[in-house]
Protein backbone atom coordinates (compact mmCIF):
# COMPACT_ATOMS: atom_id res chain seq x y z
CA UNK A 1 0.00 0.00 0.00
CA UNK A 2 3.01 2.25 -0.29
CA UNK A 3 5.70 3.73 1.93
CA UNK A 4 3.95 4.74 5.14
CA UNK A 5 1.44 1.90 5.02
CA UNK A 6 4.21 -0.55 4.22
CA UNK A 7 6.07 0.41 7.36
CA UNK A 8 2.97 0.23 9.52
CA UNK A 9 2.04 -3.22 8.27
CA UNK A 10 5.42 -4.86 7.65
CA UNK A 11 5.71 -6.49 11.04
CA UNK A 12 2.03 -7.39 11.07
CA UNK A 13 2.30 -9.51 7.95
CA UNK A 14 5.02 -11.58 9.59
CA UNK A 15 2.76 -12.53 12.48
CA UNK A 16 0.08 -15.20 12.65
CA UNK A 17 -2.68 -14.17 10.21
CA UNK A 18 -5.63 -15.24 12.36
CA UNK A 19 -6.82 -13.84 15.70
CA UNK A 20 -10.30 -13.87 17.02
CA UNK A 21 -12.40 -10.77 17.54
CA UNK A 22 -11.93 -10.82 21.33
CA UNK A 23 -8.16 -10.53 20.94
CA UNK A 24 -8.55 -7.64 18.49
CA UNK A 25 -10.85 -5.72 20.78
CA UNK A 26 -8.58 -6.44 23.77
CA UNK A 27 -5.62 -4.95 21.89
CA UNK A 28 -7.57 -1.77 21.33
CA UNK A 29 -8.08 -1.27 25.06
CA UNK A 30 -4.38 -1.44 25.83
CA UNK A 31 -3.38 1.87 24.24
CA UNK A 32 -3.76 5.51 25.27
CA UNK A 33 -6.23 6.17 22.50
CA UNK A 34 -8.88 3.59 21.70
CA UNK A 35 -10.15 3.84 18.12
CA UNK A 36 -13.76 3.62 17.15
CA UNK A 37 -15.25 0.14 16.72
CA UNK A 38 -14.23 -1.71 13.60
CA UNK A 39 -17.84 -1.92 12.45
CA UNK A 40 -18.15 1.86 12.49
CA UNK A 41 -14.84 2.35 10.66
CA UNK A 42 -15.86 -0.29 8.12
CA UNK A 43 -19.02 1.72 7.43
CA UNK A 44 -17.08 5.00 7.13
CA UNK A 45 -14.26 3.74 4.90
CA UNK A 46 -13.73 1.55 1.87
CA UNK A 47 -11.84 -1.08 3.88
CA UNK A 48 -13.13 -4.43 5.09
CA UNK A 49 -12.97 -5.36 8.76
CA UNK A 50 -10.08 -7.72 8.05
CA UNK A 51 -8.13 -4.97 6.28
CA UNK A 52 -8.79 -2.61 9.19
CA UNK A 53 -7.50 -5.21 11.63
CA UNK A 54 -4.26 -5.54 9.66
CA UNK A 55 -3.87 -1.78 9.43
CA UNK A 56 -4.57 -1.35 13.13
CA UNK A 57 -2.00 -3.92 14.19
CA UNK A 58 0.63 -2.28 11.96
CA UNK A 59 -0.32 1.15 13.30
CA UNK A 60 -0.07 -0.10 16.87
CA UNK A 61 3.35 -1.68 16.22
CA UNK A 62 4.75 1.67 15.13
CA UNK A 63 2.66 3.82 17.47
CA UNK A 64 1.95 1.90 20.72
CA UNK A 65 0.18 4.94 22.24
CA UNK A 66 -2.49 4.75 19.54
CA UNK A 67 -1.57 8.12 18.03
CA UNK A 68 1.36 9.32 15.93
CA UNK A 69 2.97 12.74 16.36
CA UNK A 70 4.67 14.72 13.62
CA UNK A 71 8.23 13.76 14.54
CA UNK A 72 7.41 10.06 14.44
CA UNK A 73 5.58 10.52 11.14
CA UNK A 74 8.62 12.30 9.67
CA UNK A 75 10.95 9.57 10.91
CA UNK A 76 8.84 6.84 9.30
CA UNK A 77 8.59 8.75 6.05
CA UNK A 78 12.32 9.59 5.86
CA UNK A 79 13.24 5.90 5.76
CA UNK A 80 11.79 5.59 2.27
CA UNK A 81 13.58 8.59 0.76
CA UNK A 82 17.22 8.28 1.91
CA UNK A 83 18.59 10.34 -0.98
CA UNK A 84 16.39 13.35 -0.34
CA UNK A 85 14.93 15.47 2.43
CA UNK A 86 11.38 14.31 3.13
CA UNK A 87 10.81 16.42 6.24
CA UNK A 88 8.96 19.31 4.61
CA UNK A 89 6.64 17.16 2.52
CA UNK A 90 6.01 14.89 5.50
CA UNK A 91 5.04 18.00 7.48
CA UNK A 92 2.43 18.99 4.89
CA UNK A 93 1.16 15.42 4.58
CA UNK A 94 0.89 15.12 8.36
CA UNK A 95 -1.23 18.27 8.51
CA UNK A 96 -3.55 16.87 5.84
CA UNK A 97 -4.09 13.67 7.86
CA UNK A 98 -4.47 15.59 11.14
CA UNK A 99 -8.05 16.64 10.48
CA UNK A 100 -8.63 17.76 14.09
CA UNK A 101 -5.54 20.03 14.03
CA UNK A 102 -4.35 18.80 17.42
CA UNK A 103 -0.81 17.83 16.45
CA UNK A 104 -1.36 14.08 16.34
CA UNK A 105 -2.97 11.53 14.03
CA UNK A 106 -5.37 9.01 15.47
CA UNK A 107 -5.95 5.65 13.82
CA UNK A 108 -9.36 6.82 12.63
CA UNK A 109 -7.88 9.86 10.88
CA UNK A 110 -5.19 7.71 9.32
CA UNK A 111 -7.55 5.14 7.82
CA UNK A 112 -10.10 7.74 6.71
CA UNK A 113 -7.41 9.56 4.74
CA UNK A 114 -5.95 6.32 3.45
CA UNK A 115 -9.38 5.14 2.32
CA UNK A 116 -9.80 8.29 0.26
CA UNK A 117 -6.34 8.07 -1.30
CA UNK A 118 -6.46 4.38 -2.14
CA UNK A 119 -10.14 3.62 -2.69
CA UNK A 120 -11.88 6.96 -3.16
CA UNK A 121 -13.45 8.35 -6.31
CA UNK A 122 -11.47 10.67 -8.56
CA UNK A 123 -13.39 13.59 -7.07
CA UNK A 124 -12.63 12.42 -3.53
CA UNK A 125 -8.91 12.14 -4.30
CA UNK A 126 -8.79 15.55 -5.93
CA UNK A 127 -10.56 17.17 -2.98
CA UNK A 128 -8.07 15.57 -0.61
CA UNK A 129 -5.19 16.79 -2.77
CA UNK A 130 -6.66 20.31 -2.82
CA UNK A 131 -6.74 20.20 0.98
CA UNK A 132 -3.06 19.19 1.00
CA UNK A 133 -2.06 22.09 -1.26
CA UNK A 134 -4.24 24.60 0.61
CA UNK A 135 -1.61 25.09 3.30
CA UNK A 136 -3.28 27.96 5.18
CA UNK A 137 -6.72 26.35 4.79
CA UNK A 138 -8.47 29.43 3.51
CA UNK A 139 -10.28 27.51 0.78
CA UNK A 140 -7.95 28.64 -2.02
CA UNK A 141 -4.58 27.57 -3.40
CA UNK A 142 -2.14 30.38 -4.07
CA UNK A 143 0.82 30.07 -6.41
CA UNK A 144 3.12 30.29 -3.38
CA UNK A 145 1.35 27.38 -1.66
CA UNK A 146 1.54 25.20 -4.74
CA UNK A 147 5.21 26.06 -5.19
CA UNK A 148 5.95 25.13 -1.57
CA UNK A 149 4.36 21.68 -1.99
CA UNK A 150 5.98 20.95 -5.35
CA UNK A 151 9.38 22.11 -4.08
CA UNK A 152 8.98 19.83 -1.06
CA UNK A 153 8.28 16.88 -3.36
CA UNK A 154 11.39 17.60 -5.45
CA UNK A 155 13.47 17.91 -2.27
CA UNK A 156 12.12 14.60 -1.03
CA UNK A 157 12.81 12.68 -4.23
CA UNK A 158 16.43 13.84 -4.10
CA UNK A 159 19.24 14.50 -6.53
CA UNK A 160 19.43 10.88 -7.62
CA UNK A 161 15.88 10.96 -8.93
CA UNK A 162 16.29 14.29 -10.71
CA UNK A 163 20.02 14.45 -11.64
CA UNK A 164 19.78 17.09 -14.34
CA UNK A 165 17.58 19.83 -12.88
CA UNK A 166 18.38 23.23 -14.33
CA UNK A 167 17.02 26.48 -13.02
CA UNK A 168 14.03 26.65 -10.71
CA UNK A 169 12.15 23.64 -12.08
CA UNK A 170 9.49 23.53 -9.33
CA UNK A 171 8.56 27.16 -10.00
CA UNK A 172 8.43 26.57 -13.77
CA UNK A 173 6.27 23.50 -13.19
CA UNK A 174 3.86 25.48 -11.01
CA UNK A 175 3.72 28.51 -13.32
CA UNK A 176 2.55 26.34 -16.22
CA UNK A 177 -0.09 24.49 -14.21
CA UNK A 178 -1.30 27.52 -12.32
CA UNK A 179 -1.93 29.36 -15.58
CA UNK A 180 -4.23 26.53 -16.68
CA UNK A 181 -5.99 26.22 -13.34
CA UNK A 182 -6.66 29.86 -12.52
CA UNK A 183 -9.51 30.22 -15.00
CA UNK A 184 -10.64 33.70 -13.92
CA UNK A 185 -7.08 34.99 -13.40
CA UNK A 186 -7.71 36.24 -9.87
CA UNK A 187 -4.43 34.88 -8.53
CA UNK A 188 -5.86 31.93 -6.60
CA UNK A 189 -7.30 28.52 -7.47
CA UNK A 190 -10.64 27.41 -6.05
CA UNK A 191 -11.61 23.79 -5.45
CA UNK A 192 -13.83 23.75 -8.54
CA UNK A 193 -11.10 25.28 -10.71
CA UNK A 194 -8.66 22.71 -9.39
CA UNK A 195 -10.95 19.74 -10.00
CA UNK A 196 -12.01 20.94 -13.46
CA UNK A 197 -8.44 21.60 -14.62
CA UNK A 198 -7.23 18.20 -13.45
CA UNK A 199 -10.16 16.40 -15.05
CA UNK A 200 -9.53 18.19 -18.36
CA UNK A 201 -5.77 17.52 -18.47
CA UNK A 202 -4.48 13.99 -17.88
CA UNK A 203 -0.89 15.19 -17.42
CA UNK A 204 -1.97 17.66 -14.78
CA UNK A 205 -4.04 14.98 -13.08
CA UNK A 206 -1.01 12.69 -12.79
CA UNK A 207 1.19 15.51 -11.51
CA UNK A 208 -1.29 16.74 -8.93
CA UNK A 209 -1.77 13.18 -7.69
CA UNK A 210 1.95 12.53 -7.37
CA UNK A 211 1.31 11.93 -3.68
CA UNK A 212 -0.12 8.54 -4.61
CA UNK A 213 3.37 7.48 -5.68
CA UNK A 214 5.05 8.86 -2.56
CA UNK A 215 2.56 7.44 -0.04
Amino acid sequence: MGAVVGTLTMQTKQRQPSRDKVDDELEMTMVCHRPEGLEQLEAQTNFSKQELQVLYRGFKNECPSGVVNEETFKHIYAQFFPHGDASTYAHYLFRAFDTTNNGSIKFEEFVMGLSTLLRGTVRDKLEWTFHLYDINRDGFISKEEMTDIVRAIYDMMGKYTYPALKGDVPKQHVDAFFQKMDKNKDGVVTLEEFVLACQEDETMMRSMQLFENVM
